[in-house]
């Protein structure tokens, strides 16, 4: 079909002045999403909120009562190939926003015997790692949890000792 033939567009044609001010609308509609970001970017910063809740950060150990703590240590090292020292095994992992910071989780059997979990009678006992341990402890007094022991500081972290609601001892 020749171009002669073909039916015209009708192009609508637009005032210059309502041109404008949809122009307007559109840079006032951009100017307040992006002030609305960038106040939102300020004010939600979790390093800046101090009142939130400091909180758990990850496991920093797995603990539980055996009648043979090395022979258990030998038998995960045999069967499902733990790397296991004296004190159990431990996990090498890395944490933070840009996984640079190493970290550790330790894996470990008690004798049977061990008092270490009381006043629990429960067969186990998790560690969790926190990132500010003192400031949870005083989240942790106001809202009336039990404590077993006080702060203990060694040269490889700080701990302490609570109860959840059902008598499990958890270290922190």
């Amino acid at each position: 079909m020749p171009c002669s033939t073909l039916p015209q567009r009708i192009i609508p044609t637009i005032e210059p002045e309502i041109m404008k001010r949809f122009a307007i609308i559109i840079l006032m509609l951009t100017a307040s999403f992006l002030t609305g970001f960038a106040i939102r970017s300020v004010t939600s910063s979790p390093h800046k909120n101090t009142t939130e809740m400091k909180k758990v950060t990850g496991i920093g150990g797995i603990f539980f009562k055996s009648k043979e703590p090395k022979k258990m240590t030998e038998w995960y090292a045999q069967n499902l190939g733990l790397n296991t020292n004296p004190y159990g095994a431990t996990f090498d992992w890395y944490e933070g926003d840009d996984n640079t910071k190493k970290a550790q989780t330790q894996w470990a059997p008690f004798s049977d015997s061990t008092d270490y979990f009381a006043p629990s009678t429960k067969e186990f006992m998790i560690n969790y790692r926190v990132h500010n341990l003192e400031a949870l402890v005083e989240e942790l007094k106001k809202a009336d949890v039990t404590f077993v022991d006080d702060v203990v500081t060694y040269e490889y972290g700080k701990f302490i000792h609570i109860l959840d609601p059902e008598g499990n001892k958890i270290e922190l």
